[in-house]
């Protein structure tokens, strides 16, 4: 499956690109060799028989633009610019530093230039307006195959941040292997294991209670849920490795590895840290405001990931056994369908705003610092506990820490080709315009479920890419502000979701699944569903 969703990206998004350059090359999007006319605002008088360069202000006539490249603008537009104007008024040239608040198409002209954000061209004087204005034509430097410059661009780059994330891994791998070898050593992960063994027992069936699996998969969950991410990829990875030892195909991933992965691609935490910056950076008056409803949205979408994942483990189901399966699931299935639909009532009904009304006669202030406090300690504690109680138990503390660092160093350079192919892929995908694309398709449905098209790219991008879905959060929580509809639903995205491929690749890299078998789709599920409450929960107390 995951073979296949690869090749997808990488088609897709150089498909995409293709298309769409030859489409703007057809259509001269970017006007090329067309002078545009503006006026050019000097920053000293003109003084016409002697060559200077001037920093300018350019004045940028809004109906003009639109007429010149069909895009329109808000108002007329002025930015600075160097402008060097040479002897006979030969080859003068002009130089723009181009940002975020620049219109559209020329921030990505902008990115074909040898400096990124820059747009270079020449300047033709048509006539002295006053002492330092000038009436003038720009005709910028040629733009082509923009897409496919872009996907080579993103290609690099998404090679070389794998290599980083992966080298990034290596000291916090040997750290955290390191601290758990001695637990394990001196029996505490045993312990810890047997006191969960009514819950691990239901959701992994096949590993038997006191397997060393079990010790680093509920570390991994708790240290997910307490959003300690660093620490979590160890224990996750270590899983990963001591599951495969009861794997009788080794290349071929087990119902517990399916099961363990639809838990973390869940991503349920009790403090959402990035999103609650990211709010509290942009001006927020309430920037946790989002761990409720973040909680909420993990909760159902780590219900829905684990129901999924038990579900997509028995197919495929035998032709004799279909309508046998389907009556012992009917009362299920029914009540299933009972829940969505009183949600759907509840979400669009007025019930959230007394609810909304009713929470805010509390304060939780003393849930969230308790929260905060003791996500903080978390870290030192887990190494004093466990070193400590390595140290009672006469464990050699440090031949051992040092016995699973090495260990951990072995996994983080493994995981290395995994990576680079999966980010690769995204990146291309996403530079190659696929994802634009995407979301212009799915809008129908996304408009059908409450989705705001604002938020949509924020959605589809959780799964594949952390750093791209946290850029679009920022992008979306700086137009919209952070204690809007929409800033609140795109940070309860962020806070109640795991970027799903970027897991698969890295825990099934680092045992050498070739077969992921449901994993993906039970991941793809706890997301939809995760994104699904959020938009209820959202809509509920701020819609």
């Amino acid at each position: 499956m995951l073979n296949y969703v690869w090749m997808a990206l990488l088609f897709l998004g150089i498909g995409t690109a293709i298309t769409t350059d030859i489409i703007n090359q057809n259509q001269n999007k970017y006007q090329n060799g067309v002078p545009f006319k503006v006026n050019i605002d000097l920053s000293k008088k003109f003084q016409p028989n002697s060559p200077d360069s001037y920093q300018a202000i350019i004045h940028v006539d809004s109906l003009k633009y639109f007429q010149f490249y069909h895009e329109r603008i808000n108002g007329n537009f002025n930015f600075a610019a160097n402008v060097t104007i040479k002897k006979n008024f030969q080859n003068n040239s002009i130089n723009i530093k181009v940002d975020k608040s620049f219109p559209k198409v020329w921030q990505e002209m902008s990115e074909t230039s040898s400096n990124k954000n820059e747009l270079n061209g020449k300047v033709k004087i048509d006539s002295i307006i006053s002492p330092s204005i000038l009436a003038s034509q720009i005709t910028f430097d040629e733009v082509s195959f923009l897409k496919i410059k872009n996907v080579t661009g993103a290609a690099i780059d998404y090679a070389g941040t794998a290599v980083s994330i992966s080298l990034g891994l290596i000291g916090v791998m040997a750290l955290w292997l390191g601290v758990m070898k001695v637990a394990e050593e001196a029996g505490l992960i045993s312990i810890i294991a047997m006191w969960l063994k009514p819950l691990t027992k239901k959701l992994f069936p096949d590993v038997p209670p006191n397997h060393p699996a079990m010790g680093s998969m509920i570390m991994n969950i708790s240290a997910n849920i307490l959003g300690l991410g660093n620490a979590a990829t160890p224990f996750g990875l270590k899983a990963m490795e001591e599951l495969n030892e009861l794997n009788p195909e080794k290349e071929t991933a087990t119902n517990a590895m399916c099961t363990f992965l639809a838990i973390n691609t869940a991503g349920m935490t009790l403090i959402p840290a990035t999103a609650i910056a990211i709010r509290a950076a942009s001006g927020s008056s309430e920037p946790a405001i989002i761990i409720g409803t973040s909680l909420f949205a993990s909760f159902c979408a780590t219900i829905a990931g684990i129901a999924s994942a038990k579900l997509l483990e028995k197919f495929p189901i035998k032709k004799e056994n279909r309508k046998l399966w389907l009556k012992s699931k009917s009362k299920t299935l029914l009540a299933l369908i009972l829940v969505i639909l009183i949600l759907i009532y509840i979400s669009y009904s007025g019930v959230g705003k007394h609810l909304l009304i009713f929470s805010q006669k509390f304060s939780f202030s003393w849930l969230k610092s308790i929260l905060l406090i003791f996500s903080n300690l978390a870290i030192p504690g887990l190494i004093f506990v466990f070193i400590g109680y390595g140290a009672i138990k006469k464990v050699k503390v440090y031949e051992k820490f040092v016995e699973g660092a090495k260990e951990g160093f072995n996994i983080a350079i493994r995981i290395i080709p995994y990576l680079v192919a999966m980010l690769v892929a995204i990146g291309i995908f996403t530079a190659g315009g696929a994802m634009s694309w995407l979301v212009h398709i799915l809008h129908p449905v996304t408009n059908l479920i409450g989705l705001p098209a604002e938020a949509v790219p924020m959605a589809l991008m959780r799964p594949l890419s952390g750093s791209g879905s946290l850029g679009i959060m920022a992008q979306i929580i700086s137009v919209h502000g952070p204690d809007s509809f929409i800033g609140i639903l795109v940070s309860t995205f962020y806070g109640s979701s795991e970027t799903t491929f970027y897991v698969l690749a890295v825990y099934f890299g680092a045992v050498n699944i070739k077969r992921i078998r449901h994993a993906l789709a039970a991941g793809l599920i706890a997301d939809i569903m995760g994104v699904l409450a959020a938009i209820f929960i959202v809509r509920l107390l701020f819609g």
